[in-house]
């Protein structure tokens, strides 16, 4: 009788096993399966997911919202900049979210400001030699820059709406020849394009030739260039994700945002542009000096081509 208890008994175990209902571990203890399942999603759960940013900086220097020993703002260029994360002085205002795959560009009012500018910034700047700033590209050569975006946080105003900030730019740069010719100390020029965060909408902006007849020569001051009346894309972004795409050509600029709605620029003021080389700027150009003001952007893509 005992032997047909035991026997039994084990006739059953085999069937729960065989059903899958319970396991059989190496030391003879009897295990539910159901919750070895819920203790392994348990396990996966705590185990954060570290994710990293679809960015190659091997072609951007990066301005920083902090000054360096000589009291201008503090820059890495490449190799350099591939060791961003572990630089103390970048650290607060350029680091990597990992639980999100992102690089945050960190910026507010300090005195670290570039020429011509009352503004801060964290931005990459295009360097289409690493560590050059001589070798750009015209809208004749075509260029494109595309940026998987949100932002992550922003400071208000008085009146409580959002600080805006330019999250990309096409900036245009004088040749030292141009620079010579109209007697420039330095090779800046306006920048054709800025596109905005502002107050969780897209926002465009460009330059226009206000004397249509201006000679090659007054076309290279800065001052011959005014602004256009700016163009916002219908959708909201909010603090979402979005895609935008900056498509260059001989005479034309196309912005894009999410792949369906798009601003394109083709006109005699862009044709006239062409004199100009030009680079792409991407990051957190904050637009405001209000004290304990700030923004934070999140870039989980970067990408551009030629």
């Amino acid at each position: 009788m005992k032997y047909l208890k035991i026997t039994l008994l084990n006739s059953l175990l085999i069937l729960l096993v065989l059903s899958g209902n319970i396991t059989i571990a190496q030391s003879g203890q009897i295990k539910n399966s159901e919750t070895e399942k819920v203790e392994k999603k348990k396990k996966k759960k705590k185990k954060k997911k570290i994710r990293l940013p679809d960015i190659d900086l091997s072609h951007w220097k990066v301005t920083l919202p902090v000054t360096n020993e000589k009291g201008k703002p503090y820059e890495i260029n490449p190799p350099e900049i591939f060791e961003f994360a572990t630089n103390e002085k970048a650290k607060p205002y350029m680091y990597i979210d990992s639980t999100r795959g992102a690089i945050v560009f960190h910026a507010m009012p300090t005195a670290s400001k570039t020429k011509n500018t009352k503004y801060t910034r964290s931005e990459l700047r295009e360097q289409m030699e690493p560590g050059n700033n001589n070798k750009n590209w015209t809208f004749a050569d075509g260029a494109y820059m595309k940026g998987k975006i949100s932002m992550a946080e922003s400071s208000t105003d008085s009146d409580g709406k959002y600080h805006r900030t330019i999250i990309m730019q096409i900036h245009g740069r004088l040749t030292n020849e141009q620079r010579d010719i109209i007697g420039e100390d330095d090779n800046n020029a306006p920048p054709i394009l800025k596109i905005y965060w502002d107050k969780g909408k897209i926002r465009v902006k460009t330059k226009v030739l206000k004397n249509l007849n201006a000679t090659y020569e007054e076309m290279l001051h800065e001052d011959a260039w005014g602004d256009d009346e700016g163009f916002n894309f219908e959708q909201e972004v909010g603090f979402r994700k979005f895609i935008l795409e900056v498509k260059i050509s001989d005479g034309k600029m196309v912005v894009v945002l999410n792949g369906n709605e798009y601003k394109v620029y083709e006109n005699i003021h862009i044709r006239k542009w062409g004199v100009f080389e030009n680079y792409f700027k991407a990051g957190n150009y904050f637009q405001s000096r209000d004290k304990g003001a700030y923004s934070k952007v999140r870039f989980y893509e970067l990408e551009v081509s030629h």
